[in-house]
């Protein structure tokens, strides 16, 4: 089954949503859209399914294999059950634009029958086409069908009391994670919270990890539980712990009870060591790969963007299981090592192991002198049976070095937001 370059979302209505399997699990109700500030059409983020007992999901675009009028295909069995919530920078395209009266440039009024989605180089949909049905005045005929760029159409903005919100998201989504917490402190505390929670849950996890503790357990307390333990999964292990401390042991396990279990397993363990130690801030999904791996896989794993610089930095070779807690520690490879050698060759060749690993009491100031002595991006964190339980990277130790309130804006840092929520300066 192939996917179009192009396709009309109102043919899409009522088809039937496959699992890679083959066996249905839905049917598609409407496609999902973000507003931009710009000029640049509405990016499609997803679909809305309905399942059995009329559950209405969200289905990300990107876990999507295939789109056309036969049906939908997932690329994954997993699906995400949580009940799909629009959020106020967000379009619904056909409850929101179907028979919506709207002005053709340079021609006469019409209404929406149909809206396309196409599919750039880059792998982004965004609406792009706009099938308009002309008005006649005329009760026995019908109108001409145009069909016509979306920019050509006039009256098809966002809608809806939260036009605030929506107009200030689109403008911050091109941020950075840092920058755009930095612009949520300058906000009213009511607006921040807004704001947040209509981020994505993998957006909002980004930021809650960029902003001082006291912001994230604010924004995580204004969102109900669910929806709060669905971003925590998004965070990476070590940031979920670190805000999970902050909050009370009872909250904590409400919150980790909600969370998926191969989520919430690795966030627990974190809890458990002492703070100030490697245990309570190394991350617990560092790259691992067994030592009969090539230098080609190892570069391939690395490559993969989820991954942050530090993370990607080493590959640590153990004996299987390769999830932590592994088999035993063999050693680590630097990516500059890999870049040197024969694609073809075996990890297990070319493996370091003359630098002792830390403990998981190993406290945080014997974690700094041994990172800097040896100039180290990451270090090995093992158990007293000489298993791999995580990693220390750099901005680990940097993140718990500095003082508690390093992340809080100055107030004689230049605002980039006014008292009352909006944004000075230029909106692209």
């Amino acid at each position: 089954m192939s996917t179009p370059n192009r396709v009309y979302l109102a043919r899409l209505a009522g088809v039937a949503v496959f699992d890679p399997n083959g066996d249905q699990v839905g049917r598609v109700r409407d496609a999902v859209a973000r507003m931009r500030a710009t000029q640049r059409p509405p990016e499609v983020v997803g679909l809305v399914a309905e399942m059995p007992m009329r559950r209405r999901i969200f289905l990300s675009i990107n876990r999507i294999t295939s789109i056309d009028p036969d049906g939908v295909v997932l690329g994954s069995g997993t699906l995400n059950l949580r009940r799909f919530e629009k959020r106020p920078n967000e379009l619904l395209v056909l409850q929101e634009l179907l028979d919506r009266r709207v002005q053709v440039e340079g021609g006469q009024a019409g209404s929406v029958v149909d809206v396309a989605m196409e599919c750039s180089r880059g792998g982004e949909w965004t609406l792009s086409r706009v099938a308009v049905r002309q008005h006649t005045g005329r009760l026995t005929r019908r109108g001409h069908l145009h069909q016509v760029d979306w920019d050509r159409v006039h009256g098809l903005g966002a809608v809806g009391d939260n036009r605030g919100t929506a107009n200030l998201l689109a403008i911050l989504e091109d941020l950075r994670p840092a920058d755009l917490a930095n612009a949520l402190q300058d906000l009213p505390d009511a607006r921040r919270n807004e704001v947040a929670a209509a981020l994505d849950d993998e957006r909002l996890a980004d930021v809650l990890g960029e902003l001082p503790e006291h912001d994230q357990v604010e924004i995580l307390a204004a969102l109900d539980r669910q929806r709060a333990a669905d971003v925590l999964e998004e965070m990476e292990p070590d940031d979920a712990a670190d805000l999970l401390n902050e909050l009370s042991p009872p909250e904590q396990d409400v919150l980790l009870d909600l969370m998926e279990p191969d989520e919430a397993d690795p966030v627990r363990q974190l809890l458990r060591y002492a703070s100030g130690t490697a245990g309570s801030v190394m991350t617990s999904e560092p790259v691992i790969l067994p030592p009969d791996a090539t230098v080609a896989e190892a570069l391939a794993r690395i490559r993969e963007p989820q991954l942050s610089p530090t993370v990607a930095a080493q590959v640590f070779v153990t004996r299987a299981p390769l999830t932590t807690p592994t088999g035993r520690y063999l050693g680590m490879v630097h990516f500059q090592r890999l870049l040197r050698e024969p694609p073809a060759d075996l990890l297990g060749g070319i493996v370091v192991n003359d630098i002792d690993p830390l403990r998981t009491s190993t406290p945080l100031p014997e974690i700094t002198r041994r990172m800097a002595t040896y100039d180290m991006v990451s270090m090995p964190v093992v158990d007293r049976n000489n298993r791999l339980v995580g990693a220390v990277t750099v901005d680990d130790v940097l993140d718990h070095s500095l003082p508690r309130d390093w992340r809080d804006r100055d107030p004689a840092f230049p605002s980039s937001a006014t008292d009352d929520g909006t944004l000075d300066g230029d909106d692209e």
